[in-house]
């Protein structure tokens, strides 16, 4: 092997190292984002958004376009959520961030991943009772490097179901059961860019994939 060879051989190592960081890196801004969500730290969930017009959160409530609008529905958009866990400890949102898939971009500014999330939930509901829950559905995110730190560029949530427990770990006599049709949907003062997807079960909605089948490089077929 020739210098070049191995100067060639070095640089691709170095680049496979660097994707790998960058996909670590990526897991854990994941990760936090989920242990955030569990108590709706608002700043802390707004820290891990790409500062920018473009940045999108798209969940059940509608499209929110640009880091103001995602600041304003995580300080303002409860309605079911009418606490965070800093007013009220009885406050619960508890999304696992799970099986995540991530690929890194050529350009090792920009990325991808698609993750399953699932958890319980547990809302002061008022008159001393909590509505507890649990969800479940698919995150298809879009990442990018903004000052060395990977941030969320766009969340894509594609919540499957919430429902009440029939039994939980609140106390039966406190407890409301309540079939949340789409959280924070009664909130007027909310304007979002773009109308909710009818993602909910039974919908048969599957959330777009952003890779391909990593077997035989195949589109996810519909």
């Amino acid at each position: 092997m020739n210098v070049k060879e191995l100067e060639a051989k070095v640089k691709a190592l170095e680049g496979r190292i660097q994707t790998m960081e960058d996909i670590e890196e990526i897991k854990k801004l994941q990760r936090a984002y989920g242990f955030y969500l569990e108590h709706w730290m608002a700043e802390d969930i707004i820290d891990c958004f790409a500062d920018g017009p473009d940045t999108v959160l798209l969940v059940a409530a509608g499209e929110y376009r640009g880091k103001e609008n995602i600041r304003d529905f995580f300080h303002h958009g409860r309605t079911v959520i009418e606490s965070r866990k800093s007013d009220n400890p009885e406050f619960l949102h508890q999304v696992m961030q799970l099986s995540g898939v991530v690929h890194v971009d050529p350009d090792g500014k920009t990325a991808k991943g698609r993750w399953y999330g699932f958890g319980a939930n547990a809302f002061p509901a008022g008159g001393g009772k909590i509505n507890p829950g649990w969800m479940n559905g698919v995150y298809e995110i879009e990442y990018v490097k903004q000052d060395g730190r990977w941030r969320l560029k766009k969340v894509h949530w594609c919540m499957t179901f919430h429902a009440p427990w029939g039994e939980s770990f609140v106390d039966p006599a406190r407890r409301l059961d309540l079939r949340i049709d789409r959280p924070y949907k009664r909130n007027p003062a909310l304007k979002p860019d773009g109308g909710p997807e009818e993602t909910l079960y039974p919908s048969g909605f599957i959330c777009p994939f952003h890779f391909d089948n990593p077997g035989t490089g195949r589109k996810a077929i519909k």
